[in-house]
C-alpha cells in the first residue's frame, strides 16, 4: 500500500508502506533494463517499454549512471551493465575530444550541433560520483575531467554560482542564468563531496544555497526566482521554452531545493543556522501555492506573486515532494507532515505509477494518466526511483535505503 496509518505513525516506520517502496523501485529499475542502446547509451521508451527513436541526450545518460549507483548501494545488482554501458557512452560519445566538454546529444553515436549547457555537465558531475563511490574504473578519470571543464567555463566564482550556457567552442552566445542548472549543481557538488572527501565541493554547494535560499527565495515570501540576467538580479518578465524555461516560479523546484538544503545541512555538521526552518518554509509555500485540492497534484508553475499560472500536474515535482516531506519526516516531525506525505504517495499510487509495467507516467489527466502531451514515452528513472529510495534512507545524506531484503515483486504483483 502506499501508506497507511494514523498522523500519530511516522509513515517511514510503516513495514507495508517501505514494502511498497521497494517493490515500484524494483519493478522501475526492471523496466529501464531494457533501454540500453547496442550503438551506445540508452533509448527513451514508450510507455509498454517499446524504444523511442530520438536523439541520445546527456542528461539521460548520466541519470541512468547515477540511479544505477544509488540502485547498488541499496543492494540491488546490476543486472544488465547499466553503468559501464552508460559510462562508456560519456567517456567515448559524449565527451567532446575536440574542445572539451561534453555533448548535449547524440544521434547514432554522433554529436548533434548544440550548445554546451551548465545543467548538462553537472549531471556528468553527478554520474561521476557516483560511479567513483561504486569503483567504476572509468570514473576517475572521468570525474577529473568533469570538474576541470566546470571550473574552467562554468563556476563564477565572483558569484558563486554556475553559468548557464556556451557554444560548441566556449564563445558566450547569451547573458541568460538560472535556478535549475544551479539547483542539479548542488545535488552534484553534494555527490562530489561525498565521494571524495573534498571541502570545495561542499563550501560551493552551500554558496549556492546561500543565494538561493536564504537571499533571493527569504525576500520573496519562500518562492524561488528561476531565471536571471547576467549580473544575476531575478528577470521576472523572462519567458523561454514553456517546459524547461517556464515564466514564473516552480514549486517542484522549490521541494527539490529543500530536501538539497538538509543534505547540505546534514553533511556541515549541522549547524545551527536556520538551515531547516528555510526548508520547511520552501516546502510549506510550495504545497500551498500548487496542490490542487480537488484533483490532487501540483500545479507545474506559480506566476511570480502567486498564483497558479501552468495547472499541469507532472510526475516529478510529486516526487520531489515526497523526498522532501520524508527529509522532514526524519528530521522534525510536525502534525501535518505524515499527512502530506501519504496524501502525495496516494495521488502518486493512483494517477502516476504504472503498477503493471513499472515506471511512472508522466502527467496526470482528470481521468488518469496522460500518455501523449509534452513528454514522449516513459520518463526517465531519476526523480521516480529517488521517491522510493530516500524515504528507505536512515538518514538525510550518505547511506540509501535496503532494496537487498525483499524478493523484486513479478510485474503483475501489486504491494497493497
Amino acid at each position: 500500500m502506499p501508506c497507511a496509518g494514523g498522523e500519530a505513525m511516522n509513515p517511514l516506520d510503516d513495514a507495508a508502506h517501505r514494502a511498497f517502496l521497494i517493490a515500484d523501485a524494483h519493478r522501475a529499475l526492471d523496466f529501464f533494463d531494457a533501454s540500453l542502446r547496442p550503438q551506445g547509451g540508452f533509448h527513451a521508451l514508450d510507455h509498454d517499454g517499446t524504444p523511442l527513436d530520438g536523439p541520445q541526450e546527456l542528461h539521460v545518460t548520466t541519470r541512468m549512471v547515477h540511479c544505477q549507483a544509488l540502485a547498488q548501494m541499496a543492494g540491488r545488482d546490476d543486472r544488465a551493465g547499466v553503468m559501464d554501458h552508460g559510462m562508456q557512452a560519456l567517456w567515448h560519445l559524449h565527451r567532446d575530444a575536440d574542445h572539451g566538454g561534453y555533448h548535449w546529444a547524440l544521434r547514432d553515436g554522433q554529436p548533434v550541433e548544440g550548445p554546451k549547457l551548465a545543467y548538462g555537465h553537472v549531471f556528468v558531475l553527478l554520474a561521476a560520483s557516483g560511479a567513483l563511490m561504486r569503483g567504476h574504473p572509468l570514473a576517475r578519470p572521468l570525474f577529473d575531467d568533469i570538474t576541470r571543464v566546470l571550473d574552467a567555463h562554468f563556476w563564477d566564482e565572483d558569484a558563486g554560482l554556475f553559468r548557464d550556457e556556451f557554444t560548441r567552442d566556449w564563445r558566450p552566445f547569451s547573458t541568460y542564468r538560472g535556478m535549475n542548472a544551479n539547483m542539479h549543481g548542488v545535488e552534484a557538488l553534494l555527490a562530489a563531496h561525498e565521494a571524495t572527501g573534498a571541502r570545495v565541493f561542499l563550501d560551493r554547494a552551500g554558496r549556492i544555497l546561500d543565494f538561493f535560499v536564504t537571499r533571493q527565495a527569504a525576500a520573496r515570501d519562500w518562492r524561488i526566482p528561476e531565471h536571471y540576467g547576467a549580473d544575476w538580479r531575478p528577470d521576472p518578465d523572462y519567458a523561454g521554452d514553456p517546459m524547461f524555461r517556464p515564466a514564473g516560479t516552480t514549486p517542484g523546484h522549490s521541494v527539490e531545493m529543500a530536501r538539497l538544503t538538509l543534505h547540505w545541512w546534514d553533511l556541515a555538521g549541522r549547524p545551527d543556522d536556520g538551515t531547516p526552518d528555510r526548508a520547511r518554509a520552501l516546502v510549506d509555500r510550495a504545497l500551498a501555492d500548487a496542490w490542487d485540492a480537488e484533483q490532487g497534484g501540483l500545479a507545474y508553475t506559480i506566476a511570480i506573486g502567486g498564483g497558479v499560472a501552468d495547472p499541469a500536474r507532472y510526475w516529478w515535482p510529486v516526487t520531489e515532494a515526497i523526498g522532501a516531506l520524508a527529509a522532514l519526516l526524519k528530521l522534525d516531525p510536525r502534525p501535518g507532515d505524515a499527512d502530506w506525505y501519504r496524501r502525495l504517495w496516494d495521488f502518486a499510487d493512483r494517477r502516476l505509477i504504472d503498477h503493471a509495467r513499472g515506471g511512472w507516467f508522466p502527467q496526470a489527466g482528470p481521468d488518469g494518466p496522460v500518455q501523449d502531451g509534452h513528454f514522449a514515452g516513459k520518463p526517465d528513472l531519476y526523480h521516480a526511483l529517488q521517491a522510493d529510495l530516500l524515504p528507505l534512507a536512515p538518514g538525510l545524506s550518505r547511506q540509501m535505503g535496503d532494496l537487498s531484503q525483499a524478493r523484486p515483486l513479478r510485474l503483475t504483483e501489486r504491494v497493497g
